[in-house]
């Protein structure tokens, strides 16, 4: 069980996922994963996070609101960390837009992440925002 996860993992199956991880991407990963619910409980529009599994994925929804596309976390296949929205959406190619050439993206999926990277917050509270919005427009 890993210890001082804020907030508490809703079952048992996401906490599996996270212990899954390997270490040097679960701390990254898990600094997102509160970065999601911080930034979420900073827009009242958006309303409660739920958390669960999606393709054996932590992800996060806007159930009550509808509000926002679905944000997941995960491990590429290149190595490191990700955080990834739909690719039908246009989060990812807005985000790079304003932000070309600080991160590695993965097409219109993902932005990708070396382990131990020190991660940008206030980039990526955009970027969760406009996902946590994104039926708002």
């Amino acid at each position: 069980m890993m210890q001082s996860v804020h907030p508490p993992f809703p079952s048992a199956h996401v906490e599996a996922a996270f212990t899954g991880f390997p270490e040097a991407a679960r701390s990254g990963l898990l600094q997102l994963r509160r970065l999601i619910f911080d930034t979420a409980n900073s827009i009242p529009q958006v309303g409660r996070i739920e958390e669960t599994l999606k393709w054996g994925q932590p992800a996060y929804l806007t159930p009550e609101t509808k509000s926002g596309s679905t944000i997941r976390l995960g491990l590429p296949k290149t190595g490191g960390f990700a955080v990834y929205a739909h690719c039908q959406t246009t989060i990812i190619s807005d985000f790079r837009s304003l932000f070309p050439d600080e991160f590695r993206y993965e097409g219109n999926r993902a932005i990708q992440f070396e382990d131990d990277a020190r991660l940008p917050f206030d980039a990526l509270r955009l970027l969760i925002a406009s996902a946590l919005t994104y039926h708002l427009k």
